[in-house]
């Protein structure tokens, strides 16, 4: 059956109504003119308006089918007020050929209702939302279709007389939903928003008279906007582990770059030295008409008496750091990490990937790492339990051992004297071994104890110089016949 999934406002003063049948519809108004419905065709457009509407806050939430919530909480500054903020809002959305309705208010409930049944572009007061809700329908309320249609069938037709009968009589009659809708409207309970991005208070905002494009602006602009924004990081003192630069093109697209820190950071050199190899990937269009700087994961930072510290050695802060910060962001987040011991004596379970850098408060004290799975890894302060130094690890440990071709060796324990690795013959000159290890058979058939689980270490070097960490799996005397692996190279 089709039924009207949405109307005009020309139709509905001809009586049609959301939900109705189309042939019904068709017998009122014969010259009605209808269009097949595109739900997912409307949700990606209401999802390209939510990054559009980043512009304005980082703070969007999708309000499905057709509307959105806007958290200007400490951004409305930026354009001088709330009031010139939705101005700003409604020119740019009336430019784009969009039919729309705005409320500013303390609440997302009572927003959503003076939007929808209030006057078009209401700002209510702070704390004064409840007088202007009083006179609007229980509708607003955004309440279930089942205690809206018990209160239309009672004849309440305003909010005030909701809100005029007791809460306890009311939450029994009506549902509790009914009193968290109201709650929520009035302030007097939270509502959790789903936002596209998570929502922070430290935005800053640089608008352009003429839309720029060429690579030097682009440099020049996100080093003011960073400078400004960290500007208000230090008066706070505090800083951000990630920032974000959105460009807003002319034609409503907002391109960004982010960066990330090791450690809270408000150091603006730094921070735009680090977005200047990422803006090469930004498609700049017809123009850039303003850029958005956002912080995220923003925590105190204490600040440091440099002078005091001149003759001292370098601070963390001052050199490693950086150092990965810019590895980090250019390699990916992944790439960069340390190596720390982890309770296994299995060498490849015995490490974990820490972040290269820990707050001071999380450091732990320990020897240096001695060992990482193979790949590119980061330094810092090593846990509390180092590796034991009587069982040597090679600083280079393969990922997945790698097979030995034609290993001579006399039986039954002695390491090889011969091998072959990646093609190549090594002649064995010096060796120490075995050590053996065994697999962690617990956590697989507690039955499923054998000499194929045993592995035999040897330190070996060969007549070059090169130093291999290599085992035999299994034992002579077992089912089958044993194979040589190398697990690693030692420096």
């Amino acid at each position: 059956m089709r039924r009207l999934a949405a109307v005009s406002a020309e139709a509905a003063k001809l009586g049609l109504h959301v939900g109705q049948k189309a042939t019904d519809a068709m017998a009122l108004v014969p010259e009605l003119q209808t269009a097949d419905a595109e739900p997912e065709a409307d949700a990606q457009a209401l999802t390209a308006l939510v990054d559009w509407c980043v512009r304005f806050s980082p703070a969007v939430a999708a309000d499905r089918p057709d509307g959105l919530f806007l958290d200007i909480s400490g951004v409305a500054h930026l354009w001088g007020g709330e009031t010139e903020m939705m101005a700003d809002f409604r020119n740019r959305l009336s430019g784009s050929g969009l039919e729309f309705r705005l409320a500013i208010a303390d609440t997302p409930g009572a927003a959503w209702a003076l939007a929808h049944y209030g006057r078009d572009g209401t700002l209510a007061p702070p704390n004064g939302q409840a007088e202007l809700l009083k006179p609007l329908p229980p509708p607003a309320l955004r309440l279930d279709p089942e205690a809206a249609a018990q209160i239309e069938r009672l004849g309440l037709r305003r909010l005030d007389q909701l809100m005029d009968i007791p809460r306890a009589p009311l939450g029994r009659r009506f549902g509790a939903s009914t009193l968290e809708r109201l709650d929520q409207a009035l302030g007097r309970s939270a509502e959790a928003l789903a936002f596209r991005r998570p929502p922070t208070p430290w935005v800053t905002r640089l608008a352009f008279f003429e839309p720029i494009s060429a690579p030097e602006d682009m440099a020049r602009v996100t080093q003011d906007v960073t400078a400004k924004l960290c500007a208000r990081l230090e008066a706070e003192g505090r800083g951000g582990r990630r920032f974000e630069v959105a460009f807003h093109r002319v034609d409503g697209k907002a391109p960004s770059v982010a960066v990330g820190l090791s450690l809270p950071g408000r150091d603006a050199v730094r921070i735009a030295r680090l977005f200047q190899p990422k803006l090469e990937t930004v498609d700049p269009g017809f123009g850039v008409e303003s850029v958005t700087i956002a912080a995220y994961a923003v925590e105190p930072v204490s600040g440091r008496q440099v002078r005091l510290e001149a003759g001292l050695d370098a601070a963390v802060e001052d050199g490693l750091v950086p150092l990965i910060d810019r590895l980090t962001n250019r390699l990916g987040p992944c790439a960069v990490w340390r190596a720390t011991p982890f309770e296994s004596h299995v060498p490849e379970l015995a490490v974990a990937r820490e972040p290269p850098i820990l707050p001071r408060a999380e450091a732990r004290g320990g020897g240096e790492p001695r060992n990482a799975v193979e790949g590119a890894w980061g330094v810092g302060e090593t846990s509390a339990r180092p590796w034991d130094r009587e069982a040597p690890r090679p600083v280079r440990l393969f990922r997945r051992p790698e097979p030995l071709e034609q290993v001579v060796a006399l039986l039954p324990d002695d390491p090889p004297v011969q091998f072959r690795w990646r093609g190549r013959v090594h002649r064995v000159q010096r060796a120490e071994g075995p050590e053996r290890i065994g697999e962690e058979w617990w956590k697989g058939d507690i039955g499923d104890v054998s000499v194929g689980h045993v592995r035999d270490y040897y330190r070996v070097e060969d007549a070059e110089g090169g130093r291999f960490w290599l085992f035999r799996a299994g034992l002579y005397n077992g089912e089958g016949p044993p194979k040589w692996w190398l697990h690693g190279l030692f420096a």
